[in-house]
């Protein structure tokens, strides 16, 4: 199955995610199909949030599944979240 979700990188104690589509099978940071935007939970940026809008819509209508947070990040950009 594919999943929509996040995938750490930055420094130690200062968390970024890249919001990603994996497959199930592959670790959290490990390979993934396609990256659909980043987000900062610090907020230390004006554009702390930025997600590809029609190609998460497009990974939906395909049956990916999204995270209990990709999903809350998704519904905030306007994305249509089942």
């Amino acid at each position: 199955m594919v999943k929509i979700r996040l995938s750490r990188f930055g420094s130690t104690h200062n968390p970024h995610y890249r919001i990603v589509v994996a497959d199930v099978r592959r670790p959290r940071d490990g390979g993934y199909i396609e990256n659909l935007g980043h987000y900062d939970p610090r907020k230390t940026s004006e554009n702390f949030l930025k997600i590809n809008a029609e190609r998460a819509a497009y990974w939906l209508e395909q049956g990916a599944q999204p995270t209990q947070t990709a999903r809350r990040l998704l519904k905030s950009q306007g994305v249509k979240v089942k």
